[in-house]
Order: C-alpha cells, then structure tokens, then sequence
C-alpha cells in the first residue's frame, strides 16, 4: 500500500526540518555528535506515526470509513502516543543537568534526540492523521497480490503462533516471574563484569610519536636518531607524510625529547590506525639509542600531561628523595604488568652534570668575585649576544659561545680563564673545585608538591577497568608509603568520574520516566509495569556487547540510556490498551491484557523493527570513525532484539501480579476505614 506507506515516512523528513530549526536556534552545529542523535532518531520519530497509522488502519479493517476510522483511531491511540513521547524525552532530561566532560558531551546529543521526538509525537497527532483521512482507502484484501498474500499469511502464523505461546505462560506465572528474576540478576552480574572503557580510540588519520632518548644526548645526535626513525616511519605503505620535531618547546624543555606527527593515508587505501601501531612498533625498536612511542591522535584530550602515552598516572610527595625512590620502583612494575604497554616516566635524574664549587678564599686572595667566575661561565656556555650587525635588509646577532669542539667536553672547563678585578686571566680551575655527577633535567609539581608522571598505554584487548584495578592491585601489594600518594589524571581520571556519574545517570533517567508515567496513569503500580522490561534489555546489550568483544565505553553507556526510552514503548501499547478495555468494557485483568497482545502485536513489531533497522548502520560501524561508535549500535540492537521476544511474554504476568498487588492495596485502604478485606484471585 503507496499510501500506506508514504505516510509514516513523511513524519522523517518533517521530524529532521523542525529539528534542524531548534538545533539552529540553539547554535548547534552538524558534528559527530549531532549527526549521531539525528541517525539514531530516524528509527525513533516514525515509531508514533507508524502506531498512529496502524491503529487507524485497524479500525478500517472493522469496517469502519476512513474518516471514521481516522478519528475513532486516533483518540483511542492518542494517550498512549503522548505517554510513548514524554517518556522518551524524560529520559534525557537529567542529561541536561549533568556536569563534567559528560555533561557537556552529551549535551547537545540529548537536545537533539529530545527535540525529535518532540517534533515526531506532534506530527504522529497532526499530520498523520490529516493524510490518513484523505490517503488511505477501505482495504480489499482480494486486490493484493501474491507477495502481500504471502506475507500475511506469514505474519498470521507469526501471530498465532504466539497467542498459543502467550497462553501457556500466563497458565504458568510463576515459572515466568522467576525466569523474570533470572534475567534481572543476570543483568545486574554481567554489568558487574563487563570491561568498561571511556572514549574509544577515534580513526582520524593521524598518530603521534614520541621519541625519547638518552638524557645526556647532543642535539646532533638527537638530530640524527629522529631522522632514522622518521625514514623508518615514511617508508610504511599505510603513511602519507611524517612532520618531525625535536629541541625545547611546550611539551619538552629537554633535548632528548622528540615528537612525530604522522599523518595517514586516506581511510580506504590504508589499515586501521592500530594495525598500523602493531606494525611499526617492532620495526622502530631497531633503531639503537631511542625509544618511540606511538598512539592514535585522541578525538578529545581530557586534562592531564602531555605525556608519551595516553593515560597517565602521578605519584606525588613533600619528599624528593622519596619521591624518585619509589618512580623507578613502580615504573618497573608496571612494566610487568600485563594490560599495559608503551610504559614510560617524566622522571629524568641521570643527567650528567660537573658542579663548579667555589673556593672563597682563593678566589679573594686573586681578587675574583662570584659574580666574575658566573659571568664567564656564562660567556663559554650561555650564548651571550655580544652584538648586533645591523645590514639594509636584515639585523643578525652577534653570539659569544667556545668552539663546538670544547661544549660537550667537562675537562674543557679547566681551560676557562676568570679576569680578575686587578685585570689579571686567572684559571678557573685556580679558584674553583670541580666534581661530576647527576642532576635532575626538570623537577615537576602538581599542586605545589613535587611530582613524577608514568604514563601508560593500554595492551590490545584490555580495557581501562581493567588496567586500573591492576595498577591499584600492585601499588596495594607493593606497599609503597602513605605520604606517596598516587592517582590517575587526565582521560583515566575522567573515567573514574564517570563510572559514578554514568551510574547515577542511568537511575535518574528511570526514575524520572517513572514520575513522568506515575502522573500520566495517576499511579504508582502500572509505570513498574512499563519499567519491567528494562533488565531484558540491558541483558541484551551487555551479551552483544561480550559477543562482539567490546567494552562498555561512554557509546554503550549512551545505548542503554536510549535502550530505557525505547523498549518502554512496547509494555506501554500493551498496558494503555488493556486499561482501556477494563474501563470501558469491564474486562477482567487476564482478558484484557491479552486482548492488548493480540491487538498491539504488530505495531510493537513494526516499531521495533522501524528502531532496529534505524541503528544498524551505526552497529555495522561504516566509515572511518565507524568503529568507535560501534558499541552503542550493538548496544542498542542486541538490547532490542532479546527485549523484543522477552517482554512480549514478561509484561503480561508482571501485569497481572501488580494489577492484584494494587487491588490488594485498595481492599487493605478500605479495610483499614472499617470495610471487610476482601483477598483478590491470584493470576494463577
């Protein structure tokens, strides 16, 4: 049926121009983000046309005109729309109050789901049921042809297949509500249990490098190891250029320190970003005196150092001593550690140093001041401008420093001569002792107390969860001292912030549809009725998360929530029609709730097919950032799928013991005012 068909699917584009409209008052723009919330809704806003629409067309079946049709329907269907719509959009009101990196995430994604539901609920009540009135004509069942004849007997048997199912069930309630608590103990085990991660890695055809070398290294030695690394690195077929820098800056105040920006080819012509890592790790080991490491350029970099790996760890104490005692301790363990890889420090103490220590009494009997034996050091090492030479065009400095022969030579210094307030070139060796040793290159703080950074990727297959119950594992084995203190910074810091916050997150979201449905059906009963599907769906995205071997990072965390908005809807069609019919009919509890499956079988199919169909694109991860995304598709597909068969059969019996548990209330009300209890039938 053409026209059948165009209805609903008018509801997209109307739903997606009303929402551009908001998003552009609001100063959204088209990001990933955006774009993400706008595909996730196409299965989402013609969810109430299509119930709309197919209530109407019920009623055209039974006879009716289609205008009689479009009205009877709509007014039958119409609470149960607004209650599908309202509850969905309460979902991500607390979203909208959340603070921190998620907060602000999600923001803009939460806006714009919400304000396409907003918009589809309105079209479902306006504009589908105008285009019905004029659109759809009586149906004549013997004009179809074969491919409809066949598809219906099809779904006729689908149909029949479970009211002959639902009946057994409801014949065994007690045997369905402790499957029911199985699943919801299942649920709780497996969250417990999955790995969680926060951002997943993020294809944007980049990676860094960081190269370290040893802390006494000269520039032209540094110099020439970078360039073998950055041959090694161009030479790679997956690489379109490498940009390479070494000397001080904002990331570095050393010179064995170097950086690589190393930009990939185009996402069809090359592997992924860590097929790439895996395959140049064992190659750049090859090059003698320089250690690289390499990580995919992170989308977004969460607070925290600079560091040669992604995720940092700080150790801090008031004790310096200690302090790079117990670095190299821990850096070594976490070396062993086996989650973890690319492990490296900014604790850099071997540096070489000669310490010029000042004979006073000498140097005064030889007339030579502090202030002189400075000056001349700084004279030989400090690059002291002596002058300017000014030309028409150009201006060049004039820089006093001794021949490169004699910069990296310490016995050199025995060769400096100090001129002396009298005027005479005393050696500096004259008045001076020189001793050799070790020095710190930079001493580094964090909250004004002196701190050493290890940092840390993670191995193939592990998680962040992971990785930090072991690093928490071996600081509590190792017995380190209570005055170091040791705590994760930048992107893990922000992980363990939002374990608590996703957590908290989720319960709000249920909670608020729960006062959203609890003022709509004027009760406390039925909206756990509607919620009791959630557990089926959170059982199945965590097993397709586990199926599929991926973590439950921020997507999947944003897929149950959506998980919560969606599969509400189906126990709502099925609750809304069977309290209808007891009103206005005065069918018993067990009538009327299995009139309701028989009635709201096929829309609850359609528009969880219509969801399913509408997040599978981002499940099957096209494009080049396709992948990190992934877990909230799965997420959101496998939750559908095993909720979907689940509460087709859970929904009815927790329907029947509540609706008794409510009466069971009531008697116990009137009991109470001086009325006989009267005990209601069990569901059995």
């Amino acid at each position: 049926n053409v026209s059948a068909t165009l209805i609903p699917s008018l509801a997209l584009p109307m739903s997606i121009i009303g929402t551009f409209s908001v998003m552009y008052l609001l100063g959204f723009s088209l990001d990933n983000i955006s774009l993400m919330a706008l595909t996730l809704c196409v299965g989402l806003v013609v969810d109430d046309a299509i119930v709309v629409l197919e209530n109407i067309t019920r009623h055209m079946e039974m006879g009716e005109s289609p205008l009689e049709a479009t009205l009877n329907g709509s007014e039958e269907i119409g609470f149960t729309v607004l209650s599908m719509t309202l509850s969905l959009v309460a979902v991500f009101i607390p979203v909208l109050f959340m603070g921190g990196i998620l907060g602000r995430l999600l923001y803009e994604f939460a806006v714009t789901i919400m304000v396409a539901v907003l918009v589809s609920g309105f079209v479902s009540l306006t504009l589908t049921p105008l285009l019905a009135a004029h659109l759809l004509k009586p149906t004549d069942h013997a004009r179809h042809g074969r491919l409809y004849q066949t598809s219906e007997r099809i779904f006729d048997a689908w149909r029949r297949a479970y009211e002959r199912s639902l009946l057994r069930v409801l014949a065994r309630p007690r045997t369905t509500m402790a499957a029911f608590l199985l699943v919801v103990v299942a649920t709780a085990a497996m969250f417990i249990h999955t790995p969680k991660g926060f951002l997943p890695s993020d294809d944007i055809g980049q990676l860094f490098a960081f190269t370290e070398a040893a802390q006494d290294v000269s520039f032209e030695a540094m110099m020439d190891k970078q360039r073998q690394v950055a041959r090694l690195v161009q030479a790679n077929p997956n690489v379109a250029t490498v940009m390479s820098f070494i000397g001080t800056s904002g990331f570095s105040q050393t010179l064995n320190l170097g950086r690589m920006l190393i930009v990939l080819k185009p996402y069809g012509e090359r592997a992924s970003p860590e097929k790439i890592i895996q395959e140049l790790r064992p190659e750049l080991t090859e090059v003698p005196g320089i250690t690289v490491f390499l990580q995919s350029v992170p989308t977004i970099r969460i607070g925290g150092r600079l560091t040669k790996s992604l995720y940092q760890y700080t150790l801090q104490d008031a004790d310096l001593d200690e302090l790079h005692h117990w670095a190299p301790i821990l850096e070594e363990k976490l070396r062993g550690l086996p989650g973890l890889q690319d492990v490296s420090s900014d604790l850099q103490i071997r540096t070489p140093k000669v310490a010029v220590e000042i004979d006073r009494d000498k140097a005064a009997a030889l007339g030579v001041t502090p202030a002189q034996i400075e000056d001349a050091l700084y004279s030989a090492y400090g690059q002291r401008q002596a002058s300017t030479i000014y030309t028409p065009t150009n201006e060049y400095w004039v820089i006093l420093e001794v021949e490169p022969k004699f910069q990296t030579d310490p016995a050199a210094l025995a060769l400096l001569h100090v001129r002396s307030s009298k005027g005479a070139l005393v050696p500096l060796n004259a008045v001076t002792r020189l001793s050799t040793g070790v020095a710190p290159l930079t001493i580094n703080h964090q909250g004004q107390v002196p701190a050493v950074t290890l940092s840390f990727n993670l191995a193939p297959g592990v998680s962040l969860s992971t990785a930090i119950a072991e690093v928490h594992a071996m600081q509590e084995k190792l017995g380190v001292p209570e005055t170091l203190l040791g705590s994760f910074q930048g992107a893990a810091q922000a992980f363990q912030s939002s374990l608590a916050g996703m957590g908290i997150l989720l319960l709000m979201a249920v909670f608020v549809i729960y006062v959203v449905l609890g003022i709509l059906y004027e009760s406390t009963i039925h909206p756990l009725t509607i919620l009791s599907g959630l557990p089926t769906a959170g059982l199945g995205a965590l097993v397709t998360l586990a199926i599929f071997g991926r973590e439950l990072d921020m997507y999947g965390y944003v897929g149950i929530i959506m998980l919560v908005g969606i599969v509400k809807k189906n126990a709502i069609m099925m609750v809304d029609f069977a309290l209808d019919a007891r009103r206005t009919h005065d069918k018993p509890p067990r009538e009327a709730i299995y009139e309701a499956c028989q009635v709201r079988f096929r829309p609850i199919m359609m528009t969880t097919m219509a969801a399913l169909l509408g997040t599978l694109p981002i499940a099957l991860a096209f494009g080049a950032s396709g992948a990190s995304r992934q877990s909230l598709g799965l997420a959101v597909v496998g939750g559908l799928l095993f909720s979907q068969f689940l509460t087709l059969y859970f929904t009815p019996v927790i329907y029947l013991y509540l609706d008794r548990f409510s009466e069971w209330l009531k008697h116990l009300g009137k009991a109470g005012k001086g009325s006989d209890p009267v005990v209601p039938s069990s569901p059995d």
